[in-house]
């Protein structure tokens, strides 16, 4: 059974909720459940695939694709409040390609049933259209991660990651080892580490075992 804050925050997160009748809202919240899921755990994808709509509690999801050689490429993550459809992409028409989501912390996290979640879409035209831009904002962000990786210098590309992160964590100190930056940028942790190294030279960073910490901002953001 879900709690109130458990239905407050999915009233907030699905910001068609007053556009449905009284049968429609207790189908969601009765075809709703709270899942925990421990750090590292493949969420969505492989044997996972289409769980149901998935807003985050708590915690931290990453959502990626993978390479034919295994290489990852982290399209986005999704932290407190936010919402992803793509975890339900049988509902969703023209979904041609494969993503996997990982927990990166431990996550508790609402799930939609898909089918419901389907069922209401199809009934009502609000909760169709909220979908659909869900689903419009999720692949600019998409484009955006591939146009930094095809279009972008590394070190403009490296400068933007690490800026967002102290940003995100309100903290100058990361900590992420220089193999999880190339996994969440889509690099080898060669070339990452060899531009950590230029940024440490140049005394823009300080490099200490499992995290970067940011020395000279206002240098950092000269390369964005």
């Amino acid at each position: 059974m879900l709690q109130k804050q458990d239905i407050e925050l999915l009233k907030k997160a699905l910001t068609f909720w007053n556009k449905l009748n009284a049968a429609e809202q207790n189908q969601i919240l009765n075809n709703t459940h709270s899942v925990r899921y421990e750090r590292g755990y493949n969420v969505h994808g492989g044997d996972n695939d289409c769980i149901g709509v998935l807003i985050v509690k708590s915690g931290e999801l990453r959502t990626y694709i993978l390479s034919e050689d295994g290489r990852e490429v982290t399209l986005y993550r999704l932290t407190k409040g936010n919402l992803c459809i793509l975890s339900a992409s049988c509902i969703l028409k023209n979904i041609t390609f494969d993503v996997h989501i990982d927990a990166e912390s431990a996550s508790e996290i609402l799930l939609i049933n898909s089918a419901v979640f389907s069922g209401i879409i199809s009934q009502n035209i609000y909760a169709e259209n909220f979908s659909n831009k869900v689903a419009v904002d999720r692949f600019s962000d998409v484009m955006w991660a591939m146009e930094q990786i095809l279009f972008m210098r590394f070190d403009k590309r490296l400068a933007i990651f690490l800026l967002d992160e102290i940003a995100k964590q309100g903290n100058d100190s990361i900590y992420l080892t220089h193999e999880q930056i190339a996994k969440y940028m889509g690099s080898a942790r060669e070339v990452v580490s060899r531009m950590l190294k230029y940024f440490s030279d140049e005394g823009i960073v300080e490099l200490f075992r499992g995290g970067v910490k940011i020395l000279d901002k206002t240098k950092l953001r000269s390369y964005t």
